[in-house]
This record gives C-alpha cells, sequence and structure tokens, in this order.
C-alpha cells in the first residue's frame, strides 16, 4: 500500500501554513497572533500579507485541506470492488497515516474547526457529515452482505474515527513504538472487532 505524505507542496504558502497549524495546535487559534506567527517564520508580519489575506483564511485552507484529503481517499476507496471490510481497513490505515504525518492539521481540523467563520463552517460541517454518513453506508453495505458483525453502524464508525484520534494522546507523549507496527496492530485490532 502506497504511503501518504504530509500535507503540502512545498511552496512559501504551504509553509506558512504548516507553521500556523503547528501555532493553532499548541496556543489554539484565538490565542494565536499574527505577529507570532511571523516571528516563528522568521519574516516581518507585514510581509505575510503577500502571501496569505489572514489568519481565519489559514484556518479554512488548514481545514479544508484536510477534510479534502480524506472525502478524496473515501471517494476512491468506496469506488472500488474490494469488499467493505477492505474498503474499512483503507480507510482506518489513512486515517492513522494522517494523523502521523501531518498531525498539526488534522488535529486543527479536529478541533479548531468551531473557529470558522461562515459560510465556511456550515461547509466543512456539512462536508463532514457526508464523509461520517459515507462510512455508516460501507457499515451497513457490509452488515448486509454478511462481512461484517450485527452492529449498530453508526456506533462501529464512531468507534473507529475515535480509536484513530486517541493517537492524539501517542502524539503527546512520542511512545517509543514503530510507527509501521502502529499502524498495523491498531487496524488489526479495529477490523478483528468488526468481521464474523
Amino acid at each position: 500500500m502506497a504511503r501518504i505524505k504530509a500535507v503540502g507542496t512545498g511552496s512559501k504558502k504551504d509553509t506558512i501554513t504548516k507553521k500556523a497549524a503547528a501555532l493553532f495546535r499548541k496556543k489554539g487559534f484565538a490565542s494565536t497572533s499574527m505577529r507570532e506567527l511571523a516571528d516563528n517564520i522568521g519574516v516581518e508580519a507585514a510581509s505575510l500579507y503577500n502571501h496569505i489575506g489572514s489568519k481565519n483564511e489559514l484556518l479554512q485552507t488548514i481545514c479544508f485541506t484536510i477534510a479534502n484529503a480524506f472525502t478524496i481517499q473515501l471517494e476512491k476507496v468506496a469506488g472500488t470492488t474490494a469488499s467493505n471490510i477492505s474498503k474499512l481497513e483503507s480507510l482506518i490505515r489513512f486515517h492513522i497515516q494522517m494523523m502521523l504525518r501531518s498531525y498539526d492539521e488534522v488535529f486543527v481540523a479536529n478541533h479548531e474547526w468551531k473557529q470558522l467563520q461562515e459560510p465556511f463552517l456550515t461547509n466543512f460541517l456539512s462536508q463532514r457529515k457526508n464523509y461520517e454518513n459515507a462510512l455508516v453506508g460501507i457499515v451497513q453495505d457490509g452488515i448486509k452482505k454478511n462481512e461484517l458483525k450485527k452492529l449498530d453502524p453508526y456506533v462501529v464508525v464512531l468507534t473507529l474515527l475515535s480509536a484513530v484520534r486517541g493517537l492524539e494522546f501517542w502524539q503527546r507523549h512520542k511512545k517509543n513504538l514503530d510507527a509501521t507496527k502502529l499502524e498495523n496492530d491498531m487496524v488489526n485490532h479495529l477490523i478483528k472487532g468488526l468481521i464474523k
């Protein structure tokens, strides 16, 4: 399976966005100033506006880059002829890899989305709800085809997403554990609870 890369393409705006994500994660969006961001990057605050429109624009970029990455992966996986259990495994692996490789950005999208301004807030919540509903659909189809245990599909999706979000604890404490082993162990544990 191909490994995903950290979010971004290496442009100046990507560098600013990545540093902003790290600051937003540490201090929170509301508590981070443009001056702090400029100091962190090593430029004058005024020169940041050559690359970005506002702090809110940075938050939008972070949240929607992450949301779009998950949506694109979901559409790619859902469009295959793989079994539903294989689709879930692929998506779990993607979630884990995103948490490991783009942690700051995923953390901000998970926690700071409430700071988005309209219409971005509504759009983000709609995209997130559609993603969750599509996951529920995969689980429902797996149950219908007798691939998965007869569990409440919403509870299954909630459990899977919560388990992967639990990697925030691992990231905070940087336990000495190989990332590939962590991914494989988590997938095996989560999938075994679903299959008949």
